[in-house]
């Protein structure tokens, strides 16, 4: 079981969130209780955080001995009710690494169990380019894209403003674990908070590719986000038992 560590901090050199929207219904059957899917437009919203973390350290600790990483989640933006009242962040049904003290720490030292994966990625400020696969084979992410001034017209958010007010309040994520039974829990807090958009040339997610969770015509990719140098600090939150 994860132990609760102190605040760990550092930075986020490159967050690229790709987003897709997904029919509730398709979304309320790939979560456990109590989670429901968060809407926006009649739509549930599912993707996955490709994210740079440089410099991670506990608090106190000289950035010379910080850790850098290639990570990525595949999520779910979800609600839910509880004794305290209602609340919203993300689940996460897949965490994926590069680095092999994530694979080793995660799940034990700090909360989220992470599958070792290789990550290729180009990325000069403007064009960005990322492959991942799986060191188990199950899961391969491909996108490219380049920044642009504005979502695509097929967004469900409109604008990038819109977009920034959905997201922005999903810093619990609960994450699966191998038992089956408990959801390990972090919260990631920013200190500060700037999205801007990408125009991609090349998605998929085969993840989100299988039919057999998601059918055809029931998913479908909506924009990416990009977030860039951004200092931060996560901390254990509670576990959750399903």
């Amino acid at each position: 079981m994860a132990v609760k560590l102190p605040k760990v901090h550092g930075v986020i050199g490159r967050r690229l969130l790709v987003n897709f929207r997904v029919e509730p219904g398709v979304i309320q059957r790939q979560l456990p209780a109590p989670f429901r899917p968060k809407l926006h437009n009649g739509h549930a919203v599912a993707g996955i955080c490709l994210i740079r973390l440089q410099d991670i350290r506990p608090k106190r600790f000289p950035r010379m001995l910080g850790l850098s990483s290639e990570n990525a989640a595949h999520r779910i933006a979800v609600v839910w009710d509880d004794e305290q009242g209602a609340h919203e962040g993300v689940y996460i049904p897949r965490r994926d690494t590069g680095s092999l003290m994530n694979h080793l720490a995660g799940g034990r030292i700090f909360p989220g169990e992470h599958q070792r994966a290789s990550f290729r990625v180009e990325d000069d400020g403007d064009r960005i380019s990322l492959d991942m696969r799986s060191a188990d084979g199950r899961v391969r992410v491909d996108v490219a894209g380049q920044t642009a001034v504005a979502l695509p017209s097929s967004s469900i958010f409109g604008t990038v403003d819109n977009a920034s007010a959905f997201f922005e309040p999903g810093s619990v994520g609960y994450s699966a674990t191998a038992s089956g039974q408990r959801l390990d829990g972090v919260v990631l807090t920013t200190h500060s908070w700037s999205v801007a958009p990408l125009a991609m040339n090349r998605v998929f997610s085969s993840y989100f590719a299988n039919e057999a969770k998601f059918p055809a015509g029931s998913i479908a990719f909506d924009c990416a986000l990009v977030m860039r140098n951004i200092s931060h600090e996560w901390q254990a939150g509670s576990p959750m038992y399903i």
